[in-house]
């Protein structure tokens, strides 16, 4: 693992983590305390995330959806690091209600509630879902934004994206902050709508919002194989049920892991930037900076164990590539991820899981 410097005390914060019993917001919220802030926390234990509806030590249970009721409790704080969400792909149609709810009903309520009680910095978990397919180049025609794929090319074993001018297959690149918003599932809908709601707020209250879009979290903590699990640990869950790893199209899909212990180091450079930034709303990719694609993920997670096996299988609403720009987050935020998915995944084969 590469030795970086770490983020720092720089003087004690008060920080109020929403969804803070989850796998990313309980990491986050170690973190914060770890670098010396004062932090609270809640969650409203959501069975989907987790396997007690009972909350650790030091959380309250509450539902940001009804943020108008508790908004008391936010006076005094500096910074709300909101972790709270629904997550997954949210395929079905009937998903809708649930992810508007949770995550766009919810992030407004709360940023009503922060006003209303003087809270002005807000840190939100985004993701890199809100990109759709990332960023795509032809040899002839350059930078090209990609149609939908189509389930009858996917049938026919057709993964990559050609390119809408010659339809000739495109290569990734890395996408940056500026990227279009084209989301492609409920979930990737939601996030988008977290950061327009986020970003109107900032405008319109004078307040600061730093958004981190997270690529794909993986470590310790993950759940360990609901529908709401990361693809990492469902890989590890076929392994330890001596089954080889199911993966989808032909492997060759290219995404950036961030281990989640990077991911706690974001939040809390983030919750010290976004105290001392102007009013504004900014994003930031926080992610390893090591493309690697699903395929070697799970021969990575399976170790000596079985081999993983390509099914051609597919999802609507999945994409084909995402791969990060670290830049932005590196200048702005000074982050850059000190775990390699290498020795990250290596080690992830033997890291604890929730249940």
């Amino acid at each position: 693992m590469e030795s970086v410097v770490r983020p720092c005390h720089v003087g004690t914060v008060r920080i109020l983590v929403t969804g803070a019993a989850g796998f990313i917001g309980s990491a986050v919220t170690e973190a914060l305390v770890r670098t010396g802030h004062e932090v609270e926390g809640l969650d409203l234990m959501l069975p989907q995330a987790h396997a007690t509806d009972e909350p650790p030590d030091g959380v309250r249970r509450l539902d940001v959806r009804d943020a108008a009721s508790w908004r008391h409790l936010l006076r005094g704080f500096d910074v709300v690091v909101h972790q709270a969400a629904l997550v997954g792909l949210g395929a079905a149609v009937a998903d809708l209600p649930a992810y508007a709810a949770h995550n766009d009903l919810g992030t407004a309520a709360l940023l009503a509630a922060m006003h209303d009680a003087g809270v002005g910095r807000l840190v939100l978990a985004s993701s890199m879902v809100v990109y759709g397919e990332g960023t795509y180049v032809c040899a002839t025609h350059g930078v090209r934004e990609p149609d939908v794929r189509t389930a009858e090319d996917l049938a026919a074993g057709l993964f990559e994206n050609p390119c809408p001018v010659c339809g000739a297959w495109m290569s990734w690149a890395r996408v940056a902050e500026d990227a279009r918003l084209e989301p492609r599932s409920v979930y990737a809908a939601s996030k988008v709508a977290q950061e327009h709601y986020a970003a109107a707020w900032a405008r319109q209250t004078d307040a600061r919002v730093i958004a981190l879009r997270y690529h794909n979290v993986y470590g310790r903590g993950m759940s360990r194989n609901t529908p709401y699990s990361g693809v990492a640990a469902m890989f590890r869950s076929a392994v330890e049920r001596g089954e080889p790893a199911q993966v989808f199209e032909d492997g060759g899909q290219m995404r950036d892991f961030v281990h989640v212990d990077d991911v706690a180091d974001a939040n809390v450079l983030a919750a010290q930037v976004v105290g001392q930034a102007s009013a504004g709303f900014t994003a930031y990719n926080v992610c390893s900076g090591t493309p690697i694609s699903v395929l070697e993920v799970a021969r990575a997670v399976a170790g000596d164990g079985p081999a993983p096996v390509v099914t051609g299988g597919y999802r609507l609403g999945d994409v084909r590539h995402v791969v990060a720009s670290p830049e932005l987050a590196e200048r702005g935020l000074g982050f850059r991820a000190r775990i390699g998915p290498e020795d990250g995944l290596a080690a992830f084969r033997h890291e604890p899981l929730r249940v």
